[in-house]
């Protein structure tokens, strides 16, 4: 009987195709929703009840605000430093320059509700958001390169951990982690580039 052999090798930005990207995107988001969801399960809480819909408007707010503070504090930054410390090896773009606008927008309701299912939802709930926000940095590797963006994904984690803590709600969260997205996306969307 002949041995399997498997070789791993990291995949650089140029092995990528759209189908490649597009399928890995889609199956750690599903593996992300899984998790929380068995996570949740495990610490005897109810999926669903993390899913109503607060009656205020403060998650709104909270939300809104945070994305808006974010949005600002992430335009700074790309505006006075210098472009290759801010570099996530070019995925974002490869994502989003050539996507259409629902499938931007369907991209940041799936990575915005699985993500926080399973950070804010279920890690957070058992390590508290100093420690969810370690992981969330670490597992957004492709910033790991540079400490500039590995730092501010912390604390735009820490961020969406307080908030959530602040409304007790999810939604929170979700809104603020969906519209950083979208608006980011679209900008890459809509970005010229250079020749």
């Amino acid at each position: 009987m002949k041995k399997l052999k498997v070789k791993w090798k990291r995949a650089q930005i140029q092995d990528l195709n759209d189908r490649l990207l597009l399928y890995n995107l889609y199956l750690t988001q599903g593996l992300a929703l899984l998790i929380g969801v068995i996570w949740i399960i495990f610490q005897g809480r109810n999926v669903l009840k993390l899913f109503a819909f607060p009656s205020g408007l403060q998650v709104l707010w909270w939300g809104l605000g945070l994305a808006a503070i974010m949005l600002l504090v992430d335009l700074l930054l790309s505006r006075i430093m210098p472009e290759d410390a801010m570099d996530d090896g070019g995925i974002n773009q490869l994502l989003f320059q050539n996507r259409p606008i629902w499938h931007i927008i369907c991209i940041s309701a799936v990575v915005s509700v699985c993500e926080e299912l399973l950070f804010r939802g279920a890690i957070q709930y058992s390590f508290g958001p100093y420690w969810t926000s370690i992981l969330f940095a670490v597992i957004h590797i492709r910033y790991l390169r540079h400490w500039i963006p590995t730092g501010w994904v912390f604390l735009s984690s820490y961020g969406l951990g307080y908030i959530y803590v602040q409304t007790g709600s999810l939604w929170a969260p979700i809104l603020c982690h969906f519209v950083i997205d979208l608006i980011s996306g679209l900008a890459l969307r809509f970005r010229r580039y250079e020749e």
